[in-house]
């Protein structure tokens, strides 16, 4: 007799679910995680080499509990690219932008609490919500994928959330949340509970906007979270981070496990933190090969969600995973996130769009025939 996961004693909302994760495939182009296509440069890998080599000399120790230095430098960097003034004080950092987002959970969410995103959104989030007991909500997009606000001020007035999710860029669609929706979502969160209300900015870098960070003023129940993830190029160092008042930033170190940033991550990323411009340019081409695969997507023929992030979501499939296969047996890996009739690719080099182009002018003509 087999034993599997249903044999535990699993709690009840987590039974039937799946874990996270993207197809990681053996195939020539991969453009299905949002990831930064470009290796980071030998400057970089050198200094991080540096950083990381000081800080092995004292692995036998605890690291920075409060990782003092990289807040104050991440607080530079939010300063310097908004404008908008913020210190240490206002900064804290996790594993990744989901283990921030899990503490922010952990802290104003949990048992008998809830928390409201408007979907199709980053799937983390309602995942999160489960894992930390937090009861989810799934508010209302239009058909374009926007944010109907009058729909979703009623969602809150009625569901009174404990935590409210918006994403902008929004992920998988790619669209960007304008700075009065998210205003009128906040003043509705605090005239029902109050409650927090969580901005993921893990994109902002590829909009063509500006963040919100300049909201934060006066708004103490409000939260902005970003990543190094992907404008950074780092996604394998897994460093998450937040803005806010400085009480939420010492409400979440009610919940933090002790030590929970290595003294090699801190090190990686202080790094990192010394060669943004580099960086940002990186982001400049990807932005430009964004708007490059929107434009010519549109000329094969593809409906396209307006993207202000590294990937852009297109279709319409009468079967999106039959699709998602199609361009597969070409040799490029795209998303199949679930919603109907579409898929996601993330901005890769030249030659990654290229290829992915060449694979989907094919897949469209067998779509016509």
């Amino acid at each position: 007799m087999t034993f599997g996961i249903d044999d535990l004693p699993v709690r009840d909302e987590l039974r039937g679910k799946s874990p996270y994760g993207a197809p990681q495939l053996d195939v020539p182009v991969r453009l299905n995680t949002n990831e930064n296509p470009y290796p980071l440069p030998e400057a970089l890998v050198e200094r991080i080499a540096e950083r990381v080599r000081e800080a092995a000399r004292d692995l036998n120790r605890y690291p920075d509990r409060d990782a003092v230095e990289l807040r104050t430098r991440l607080a530079e960097y939010l300063t310097n690219t908004s404008g908008h003034p913020l210190d240490v004080s206002n900064v804290w950092a996790a594993n990744g932008s989901n283990e921030v987002i899990q503490q922010l959970l952990q802290t104003f969410g949990g048992p008998g609490r809830t928390a409201i995103g408007f979907e199709p959104s980053y799937s983390m989030h309602g995942l999160i919500a489960r894992g930390t007991n937090t009861g989810w909500i799934s508010g209302p997009r239009r058909e374009d994928f926007t944010i109907d606000v009058s729909a979703a001020e009623r969602a809150i007035a009625e569901h009174r959330p404990d935590v409210v999710f918006v994403t902008t860029p929004n992920n998988p669609t790619g669209n960007a949340v304008p700075a009065e929706t998210v205003l009128a979502l906040h003043d509705a969160a605090q005239a029902a509970k109050p409650s927090m209300v969580v901005v993921d900015e893990a994109y902002i870098e590829f909009s063509h906007g500006a963040s919100l960070l300049p909201l934060l003023d006066g708004r103490p129940n409000l939260v902005i979270s970003r990543t190094m993830s992907k404008a950074f190029g780092a996604a394998g160092l897994r460093l998450g981070y937040l803005a806010a008042h400085p009480a939420v930033v010492d409400a979440v170190q009610l919940v933090r496990l002790p030590y929970h940033l290595s003294a090699v991550t801190q090190a990686t990323a202080l790094a990192a933190l010394e060669h943004t411009d580099t960086l940002l340019k990186y982001v400049d081409q990807l932005k430009t090969e964004r708007d490059r695969l929107v434009a010519e997507l549109r000329a094969i023929g593809f409906e396209v969600t307006e993207s202000d992030a590294n990937f852009v979501q297109f279709g319409r499939f009468a079967d999106s995973h039959a699709a998602w296969q199609k361009i597969l047996d070409r040799g490029v890996l795209v998303r199949d996130n679930g919603v109907p009739g579409r898929l996601r690719v993330s901005a890769g080099t030249p030659e990654e769009n290229d290829a992915f182009l060449d694979a989907v002018r094919e897949v469209k003509k067998e779509q016509n025939t």
